[in-house]
Parts: structure tokens; sequence; C-alpha cells
């Protein structure tokens, strides 16, 4: 039958109508594309923060959690830095100084001036674990500290802020004790060849009570007489051991030469170096620590540890040249201990100074340093004819006191404002008065140092003698103290 009217001529758009009815719910249940999903997320999002604001509390309590993360990782920054340079403070004791005044020595010594400096290691650790680092760092007194941290008591994982505020205390000690060590050592220079091991070892045991604890507190300790950053009376800048370490130990070996008298033979007797290879290699490890010694002074890992270590670098190298230029204009010609000697001298000069002065001036420091000590070895040993074995006084003593000088010169707010900020510090900031405090520093040093070794060597040598006997000198010290050689040239 034939379809004829509206309804024929309509039916298929009826018919695809009623379809299109029919799948649309399947369509509406399809999920959207991820990228549909993504753009749309993101606004819901940002309306449901914007909707309901993060309570205020939480904010600071995230604000303290990232406060203190922060502080962590500069705490284990200056830490790392910290336990570094004390490793490299030790590093200059042993090998550096026992290589380097091994060296200086006649053969049959070696291993006696090597064993000096070995044996300081462990006996000073043992006294500053026992009272050492009380005594140097303990209480607030104007001369020396307390028995607080005796056997290292309330020694820890926090902070002592009167000295860093950053590391662990644990870490100041050990650090500190580096240096303990390697001053004592510095002095068996002057020594050499001819002082018994036993009074060797008494007499420094002492020293280190008598001498270092007292100027170590006072220049570096809460309340110290000399403290620049603590409130002492008389503030002397010592970055890193000027009067310290090098005045104190230079004076004293001075004192020691003079009470032990000449070397048998000398100076008729040429006592040249044994070994310039080890006494090279010893002063290249010095150079090496010497960044430890100066730079790890700043207590932290920062832009003064910096500074201190241009400063120490550049110092050390100006005299190295001063001295060798000295010595090739006397002699027409540099020679390799001259320079090793001349970079030795540089280091102790510009210790004082390196955390306050500007690379130009640690040049000009080590300049003056160089020469200086170069004449104080050459001409005035000679013209008073005392018998510093290795020099200990020349290069510590005389290079420990211009540096500290010089401190008070070239000293610098820009570099360290130790006084605060905008304060003058030294005189090239236009306060000359840090001249006068530097010569009260100066001045203590080398009377502690004067009388308490010239009382410590009377009493040793009451006890056990300080002197070997002539035939032990002539034989040796490695035989006669030790018992053993250092070469066996059988094998």
């Amino acid at each position: 039958m034939k379809c004829v009217g509206w309804k024929c001529r309509f039916r298929p758009v009826l018919v695809l109508g009623i379809v299109l009815l029919a799948v649309a719910p399947l369509f509406a249940q399809q999920s959207p594309t991820p990228a549909a999903t993504q753009s749309s997320a993101i606004p819901l999002t940002l309306a449901a923060s914007l909707a309901t604001p993060e309570p205020a509390t939480s904010v600071n309590e995230k604000l303290a959690q990232l406060d203190q993360r922060v502080t962590e990782a500069k705490s284990s920054a200056d830490n790392a830095w910290m336990l570094v340079s004390a490793a490299l403070v030790l590093m200059m004791t042993g090998p550096g100084l026992a290589l380097f005044y091994g060296g200086l020595v006649r053969r049959k010594n070696t291993l006696a001036i090597m064993m000096q400096s070995f044996a300081l290691m462990a006996l000073i650790t043992v006294m500053w674990a026992l009272v050492g680092y009380s005594l140097c760092f303990g209480g607030n007194g104007s001369v020396i500290g307390g028995f607080e941290h005796a056997f290292l008591r309330g020694v820890g994982a926090d902070p002592n802020p009167d000295y860093s505020g950053t590391i662990p205390q644990m870490t100041f000690m050990v650090y500190q004790l580096m240096f303990a060590i390697i001053t004592p050592a510095l002095i068996t220079g002057a020594t050499a060849e001819r002082m018994k091991f036993s009074g060797t070892v008494l007499f420094l045991m002492l020293w280190f009570l008598v001498v270092y604890a007292p100027l170590a507190h006072m220049v570096w300790g809460k309340g110290g007489f000399l403290n620049a950053s603590l409130g002492g009376k008389f503030p002397t800048l010592d970055f890193a051991g000027g009067t310290v370490v090098h005045i104190s130990s230079g004076v004293s070996a001075l004192v020691c030469a003079l009470y032990l008298g000449k070397r048998t033979g000398y100076p008729k007797q040429p006592m040249p170096p044994h070994s310039l290879v080890l006494s090279f290699i010893g002063a290249c490890l010095l150079w090496v620590g010497w960044f430890g010694f100066n730079a790890g002074s700043a207590l932290a890992s920062n832009s003064l540890a910096s500074s201190a270590f241009v400063a120490t670098h550049f110092g050390a190298a100006a005299a190295a040249l001063s001295w060798s230029a000295a010595e090739w204009i006397r002699n027409g010609r540099a020679s390799a201990l001259g320079a090793i000697s001349g970079a030795v001298a540089g280091l102790v000069a510009i210790t004082p100074a390196a955390g306050f002065v500007a690379p130009m001036p640690a040049l000009a420091i080590g300049l003056i340093a160089g020469a200086v000590c170069y004449w104080m070895v050459t001409k005035v040993k000679a013209v008073f004819g005392y018998d510093d074995a290795l020099d200990a006084f020349g290069v510590h003593g005389a290079g420990g006191t211009i540096g500290a000088l010089l401190t008070g010169v070239f000293a610098q707010q820009v570099i360290n404002p130790i006084f605060g900020a905008g304060k003058a510090v030294g005189g090239l900031d236009g306060h000359w008065g840090q001249v006068g405090n530097q010569l009260v520093g100066i001045l203590i040093a080398w009377v502690f140092a004067l009388v308490g070794t010239i009382v410590l060597l009377k009493i040793v040598d009451l006890l056990t003698g300080v002197r070997v006997p002539e035939e032990h000198e002539i034989e040796g010290l490695d035989i006669t103290q030790h018992g053993e050689e250092a070469y066996n040239l059988e094998s």
C-alpha cells in the first residue's frame, strides 16, 4: 500500500529523533578527556582554596619548620667545615711540624724531634679533656677559666652561644684542642738535639697549664682581660693565635735556648739540615694546614672564613718572596730552606690578622714579616750568640710580634665588625688606639712566656734535669733517648 500525506514525508525525521533520544544518555555517562579534567580541576581547586583560607596557626607552623630546616642546614655546613679545619690543624703538628723539624736536625736526632711532636698529640689531648678545655674556655674570669667543664662536663651536641651558636660545643672543643697541641710543639725547635725527653714532657705539660691556658683564656675566653669580642679591658685583636700561639711559644723558645746553652760544637762545627726534602714536605703541609688554622677560626662556613683563607695564602706567598729576595741580595742566590722558612714566617705573621685585613694589607704584612724574620735569623741571632737550633724564636716569636702589631694598623671594620656595626676597628679605620691595645697584649704575652718559662725550667731541672749528658748529645738523641735510629743504612 502506497504511503501518502504528511506522515509519510516526515517519517525519517521522526525515526532519527527517536534514535538520538535513545542513545543520548550513553554519551552523557562517558568520562571527560584528561585535558578536560585538568582544565576544570585547576579552577575548582583554586576556588576551593580561596573559599576556605588556611588557618594562621598552620602558616606559622610551616614558617617555623622552614626556619628550623634552614638553621639545621647552616649548622650542618658550619660543623662540616669546622671538623675539616680541626683535622687540618692536627695535620700541622703531625706530619707537618714533625717533618719540618725532622729534616732540619742532624740525622742522629731525627726520631727524637719527631717523637716530641707526636708525644704532645697524645699528652695534650688527655690534659685537654681533664682540665685544659675548662681552664681555657670555662667560667668568665679575667685571667683563667674555671672547672665547670672539667672532664668535659656539659660539652656535647648543643652549641655554646658565647663562642659559636651554630656548631656543637664538642666540635668547638676539639678544634681548639688542636691549637693547644701545636703551640708547645713549636718550642721544641729551640731545644732540639740537646734536651732530655723526660724533661721535655714534664716541662711542656706544666707550660701548657701555666702559660698557654691563661693566655688562651685572656684573649679568647669569656671575660678575658684581652678579649676583643666579649668585653675585655684591653681588646686585643688575635684572630687565630698571634699572641696565644706564636708569641708565647717563640719567646719561651728563646728562654729555653738561653737556659740550655749551646749545642756541643756550636757555632764552630757545621750543623746543616740532614734532609731538606723532609723539611720541604713539612713546610708544604704546614701551609695547607694553616687554612684550617686561620680560616677555621671564623668558626663558620661563611664569608669571613673566605677572607681569612685568602689573607693567609697571600701573606705566606709574600713572605716567601720577601725572605728569598733578602737572601738573594745578601748571598747572590735564593735557597730552598730560605723560601720555606719565609713562607712559615708569613703564615705566622698573618695569623692574628687573617680575619681582620683585606688581601692587599695581607700582602704587606707578609712582605714585612719575611724581611724582618730573615734579619732576626741571620743577624740578630749571630750578634747575641744564642743557639735557637731551628729558629723558633726568629720565626714564631718575631713573626708573631710583628703580625700582632700590624693587625692593629691594618684591621678594618668592613672585613670584621668585631666592635659592632659602624665602629672603627684598626688604624685604617682611624682607630689608632687599637695599636696601643695590641701593644698591651704583646707585652702581657711576652711577660707570661718569659717568667713562666724561667720558673718552670728551674722546677723541671731540679726534678728530672733538662739537658742530656755531652756523650749522649754526641751519640745522638735517637739512640740515647729512644733506643732506635731513623735510618738503618746497613740493611
